[in-house]
């Protein structure tokens, strides 16, 4: 099986929308309560919108009442960079993607202690959503034990 390569692409970052540009490229944040995955309870993965690198699961995702999409920890450590936030007079640790080098949002230690204490607040404009049905025709076939696993139980 070939390792997949996740990267920014100008191609990629050609095709993000203005608010998809703002957020990952610029390090704007969205409105809350007004993206498309804060209140989304839908099941699948969670991809970087310019590199495609798996980054979150549903599986991981709690409502926080932020009005962003919170979830308790990343897929993979090595697809999050996390980084001293200095900005709007504030001390943060923002979270980007490794590869794509996304600005995602912010990690806080606020989330729900039965799932780790963390809560990475993530903008949707960051992210693509790939509904379990899709993951194998969308080639990320090999995170469906994932979610067969949280079925069974």
């Amino acid at each position: 099986m070939a390792t997949k390569t996740y990267a920014k692409t100008a191609e990629a970052v050609a095709a993000l929308t203005p608010e998809q540009y703002r957020v990952t490229q610029q390090n704007g944040t969205e409105r809350p309560f007004f993206n498309e995955f804060h209140d989304s309870h839908d099941v699948g993965l969670y991809v970087d919108v310019v590199s495609g690198e798996p980054l979150f699961t549903s599986l991981d995702k709690f409502d926080s009442g932020c009005g962003w999409p919170s979830f308790a920890r990343p897929l993979h450590d090595e697809h999050v960079v996390e980084l001293t936030d200095r900005t709007h007079g504030m001390i943060r640790t923002e979270v980007r993607s490794t590869h794509g080098d996304s600005h995602l949002g912010h990690v806080f230690p606020d989330g729900p202690r039965e799932m780790g204490g963390l809560r990475y607040c993530i903008n949707s404009a960051s992210l693509r959503f790939i509904p379990v049905a899709a993951l194998e025709a969308e080639g990320y076939g090999e995170y469906l034990p994932l979610f067969e696993a949280k079925e069974v139980k």
